[in-house]
């Protein structure tokens, strides 16, 4: 045996962990297009698609159902809690799930792989993060097809190799495994009611704000913007603009490592719409001529074009900075606090009026002209600066929460490295 598999630990294919009494324990959504839409129905048995199949988590937001009779036609498209799921398709391919008791059985589509384990000699946890390792997942890639996409076929998978050691030890590697899940996961379910808190809390201030003296207004009125409290006014971007521009061309060749001016482009922006400024690359201009472009702290930054009306604010670097060339430029006067600006076209409301100000075809553009005439409401620059803070507040506790997760994603990759591999053998129970 290859001095690399630890002792007591033996190699098996994925093949070996289906359990043999259930003849559908191995097997790929055969049915593809029997199930049409006319099938799906309100209610009934849960249908799961490749959405729900997240990098070992299952994600329960994407629900569509078919019927009882439905569900017993396709009998070897069942599955059941606790089965694992892979899915044929990237990104990334054969990644699986543990299916959650959420209903007694559910039909499985097309791009997934079902795999009932054999519980007298396996561990399903253990399998699943072993089937989610670096190790595996570089085998799962290496046979999978297509290049855009990759795609696993269920042939290719059961033969796919991994070492296990006895199950007295799987289980207490996976019972460790679990446990930091348990973390991971009441962490993302602390940024998941933040960030609807969020939500909820911005409706309230950017309509109705947080009062005067700390009493809430009692008084508003009517305006081009909706109903707003009585002593807030409604004014275009434009009124509160001393001057915008898009953000200057230059050649690609001037980019370069020791550049002296970094620049910011759309793809720096992150999910949160926040400026990441350490992707932002550098280049080499000449700083008498890009002056005027120079950003200035506290500058509007919005995309023009592909994915519109990301907004972010910018906040003072070391190295002066540019805006690329599909961001346009916002200097606000100073009646208006420019994140509070920023919050407000994050709104649901607001984003709306900003993807009808967009042009073109597929390839959708704004103008700085155009945004200029988005209205929007303005309270004094006193309550500007009360619902920021309130606001920040919440982003604070948001950012403490996704570093807790990002430490304990790591933690995690560190121990499946470890465990699943026996280069850290743990001490079972006699």
């Amino acid at each position: 045996m290859s001095s690399l598999i630890p002792d007591g630990w033996t190699e098996h294919k994925i093949k070996d962990t289906a359990n043999l009494n259930d003849r559908y324990s191995f097997t790929g959504g055969p049915f593809g297009s029997d199930l049409k839409s006319e099938d799906y129905t309100a209610n009934g048995v849960r249908i799961i698609q490749l959405q729900n199949i997240g990098d070992g988590v299952f994600k329960n937001k994407y629900k569509i159902y078919t019927s009882e009779e439905k569900a017993d036609a396709l009998h070897s498209c069942n599955i059941y809690p606790n089965d694992i799921i892979l899915s044929k398709m990237g990104d990334p391919v054969a990644r699986a799930v543990i299916m959650p008791n959420l209903s007694p059985r559910y039909v499985m589509a097309s791009d997934g792989i079902r795999l009932a384990i054999n519980k007298g000699k396996f561990d399903t946890k253990f399998i699943h993060d072993t089937i989610n390792s670096v190790p595996f997942r570089n085998q799962a890639e290496l046979n999978s097809t297509g290049s855009t996409r990759k795609r696993i076929g269920l042939t290719q998978l059961r033969e796919l190799t991994f070492i296990a050691p006895l199950l007295p030890e799987q289980q207490k590697i996976a019972a460790i495994l679990t446990s930091v899940d348990d973390v991971i996961e009441k962490t993302q379910a602390q940024i998941d009611k933040l960030k609807d808190l969020k939500t909820g809390m911005m409706q309230e201030l950017l309509t109705r704000g947080v009062g005067v003296d700390g009493k809430p207004h009692t008084e508003f009125k009517d305006s081009p913007v909706g109903k707003i409290p009585k002593g807030w006014d409604a004014v275009t971007l434009g009124d509160i603009t001393l001057e915008s521009a898009f953000g200057p061309r230059f050649s690609s060749n001037e980019y370069a490592v020791d550049g002296n001016i970094g620049c910011i482009r759309t793809t720096d922006m992150d999910e949160n719409w926040d400026i990441n400024y350490s992707t932002a690359p550098l280049a080499r201009l000449d700083f008498k001529e890009f002056e005027k472009h120079i950003l200035v702290d506290g500058d509007l930054l919005v995309t023009r074009s592909g994915t519109c009306g990301l907004v972010d604010v910018y906040r003072k670097q070391a190295i002066p900075m540019v805006a690329a060339a599909f961001l346009i430029r916002f200097r606000l006067n100073d009646t208006v606090n420019p994140f509070f600006v920023r919050y407000l076209m994050m709104s649901t409301e607001i984003q709306e009026k900003v993807q009808l100000l967009a042009s073109g075809g597929v390839q959708k553009n704004l103008s700085g002209t155009s945004l200029k005439t988005l209205k929007i409401p303005k309270p004094s620059i006193e309550e500007q600066h009360k619902i920021v803070s309130v606001i920040e507040s919440i982003n604070k506790r948001i950012s403490i929460s996704n570093k807790k997760l990002a430490t304990n994603v790591q933690l995690k990759k560190a121990l499946m490295q470890d465990l699943l591999t026996g280069k850290v053998r743990v001490k079972v129970d006699s």
